[in-house]
């Protein structure tokens, strides 16, 4: 009775249903896969014993809490985006915010027929209610779980100064990219869909060669790395493999988190290469903070209301580390790894945008979701690219996941190759216990979401390099 009640249908209801039930079944895929890996967390309560040489028991305490932590408010926090992705879907939250968009657009005396400017309109109060929305998870995610665990390092009110920059530079970035797609999509043709994609192709090349010059200084403070020993170590080992290296920066992200990173960016002979300063021990603020070891608190200009910083604390990697985990990275780019995604990605784009040419003339796909009389473009492509290919898209998220995998043992085989197997295996463990990362994984999860292999596989890759 049931099966004959949804064949009876109309096809934008099927669609409709089909949307909202395949959403709610990768939710309860990822609810379950993530109860699975928090089963493991409040199980593995001791170090296991082939973790024992590489793991203390309080640093393995302290990053089964924080990623129980982490994995409990990952539930909460994607229950309440799944309801209310639901809600604005079953209420008509999509085709509501489109009218109130018209109506912002018609006190300036724009029309229906300004489109574009509609569609823009549109998108600044969808962008403007997901930030109101998710500001509070932010917020709780910020200053109660990252500060919990030590990893936080700002005040509320430059977090606030910053989601409001944040807000206004994707704002700048945003509309005008989308006003010029949308009118590439309206004047292209039957071949529209080229267009689109050689577009939108030169708008992604031109923001990753700008990003880490124009864009991140307005977020972080970059400087030129001191010259040194590490420079020409990096300088020497980016000589040996013919990376076009032109300069090496420090960002300053320890004002935000103790987390750390590392990564390269720039095309054809102009590489840059951005290290955090938290991922380097004579940089890192946190191995300066505090007071000094052996004299009273009296004696020192630290204020007593200040955090305190465990004496001794050593964290980020040596140099020799430092440098291991750069030829990870450049193994990246000698093994090709950078061009193999951007080909993937652009096939992957060029695609999408082929099949909705294909897709956006069906009118059922408006009135599935309350466009009833119009068929705008803008939401035409949220329906497709967000809705329909959402089946697709999380094949291809899974495949990259498993690709990413093989990259990265195959970036850790060239640092090994270099001869680094030793300095990587350290740093590695070093990186894990500063970031809190917890080295047992259901295998299901990991499977599923882990881009990175698992400390204890890389480290055997590795070789079983012994490190005290």
């Amino acid at each position: 009775m049931l099966m004959e009640t949804i064949l009876d249908l109309p096809i934008e209801n099927k669609i409709f249903y089909a949307v909202l039930v395949f959403s709610w079944t990768v939710y309860l895929w990822e609810a379950y896969l993530a109860y699975r890996q928090r089963r493991t967390y409040r199980s593995t309560m001791h170090v296991p014993q082939e973790l024992g040489k590489i793991m203390d028991t309080d640093t393995f305490e302290k990053s089964r809490l924080y990623q129980l932590d982490k994995s409990n408010f990952s539930f909460w926090s994607g229950l309440y985006s799944e309801t209310e992705g639901t809600l604005i879907l079953l209420l008509g939250g999509i085709p509501f915010l489109w009218k109130v968009a018209g109506t912002v657009t018609a006190r300036f005396g724009l029309g229906p027929d300004y489109e574009i400017f509609q569609s823009l309109s549109f998108l600044m109060l969808a962008t403007l209610f997901s930030a109101f929305t998710g500001l509070p998870w932010s917020i709780y995610n910020t200053f109660v779980i990252e500060e919990k665990h030590g990893f936080n390092q700002q005040t509320l009110g430059f977090f606030l100064k910053d989601a409001v920059k944040k807000f206004i530079v994707t704002q700048c970035i945003l509309l005008p990219v989308t006003s010029l797609l949308l009118y590439i999509i309206k004047i292209g043709g039957d071949f529209f869909f080229i267009y689109a994609w050689l577009f939108t192709l030169g708008v992604s090349l031109v923001l990753v060669t700008i990003y880490a010059d124009y864009i991140a200084p307005l977020f972080d403070k970059f400087t030129p790395l001191p010259e040194g020993e590490l420079k020409e170590e990096i300088e020497s080992m980016s000589k040996s493999i013919n990376f076009p290296l032109t300069k090496v920066y420090v960002v300053e992200g320890s004002k935000r988190s103790s987390h750390s990173n590392a990564y390269f960016y720039g095309f054809f002979k102009n590489k840059r290469i951005v290290l955090f300063d938290t991922l380097m021990e004579d940089y890192s603020p946190l191995n300066k903070d505090g007071e000094p070891e052996n004299v009273p608190a009296e004696e020192t200009d630290t204020p007593t209301e200040a955090k305190a910083k465990p004496k001794n604390k050593k964290q980020g990697c040596n140099n020799p580390e430092v440098l291991a985990v750069l030829g990870h990275e450049l193994g990246h780019w000698k093994l090709g790894h950078t061009v193999k995604n951007i080909v993937i990605s652009q096939m992957n784009s060029f695609l999408c945008f082929f099949l909705f040419a294909v897709l956006i003339g069906q009118k059922e796909l408006f009135i599935a979701f309350g466009f009833y009389d119009s068929q705008p473009t803008l939401i035409g492509l949220m329906i497709i690219f967000q809705f329909i290919f959402s089946p697709y898209n999380e094949v291809l998220s899974f495949c990259l996941t498993v690709l990413s995998r093989r990259f990265e043992f195959q970036a850790d085989a060239f640092a090994r190759g270099m001869g680094r197997a030793s300095e990587l295996y350290s740093a590695l463990i070093k990186l894990n216990k500063d970031n809190l990362g917890f080295p047992v994984a259901d295998w299901l999860f990991s499977m599923w979401h882990y881009s990175h292999p698992p400390l204890l596989e890389r480290l055997r890759a590795l070789g079983g390099t012994k490190q005290d």
